[in-house]
């Protein structure tokens, strides 16, 4: 898929707009899914809301995991493992 795709769409009189087929499919939005629009220094963004929703999450987690002590990905399974087994022990 290219870097750039540029489609145009006509405003309707509620504010409506159709996403054009091949920037819905770039975006991997389908009938029903949200959209976030982000305006920023004069542009708008228009992004599948929960990939963007994920994007933040992580920046907000970034660092978390090594302030918990965890150091691989082994760590992280580990304690799932350990999480789990004290529930099944209660």
């Amino acid at each position: 898929m290219p870097d750039v795709l540029v489609n145009d769409a006509r405003v309707m009189s509620k504010g409506q707009v159709t996403i054009p087929k091949n920037i819905r499919a770039a975006l991997g939005i389908s009938t029903g899914d949200r959209v976030t629009f982000i305006f920023e220094n004069g542009t708008v963004k228009v992004v599948n809301s929960a990939v963007y929703a994920m994007q933040k999450f992580q920046e907000q987690m970034k660092g978390e995991a090594k302030k918990a002590g965890f150091n691989s990905e082994d760590d992280v399974a580990e304690w799932i493992t350990a999480s789990r087994r004290e529930e099944n022990e209660e």
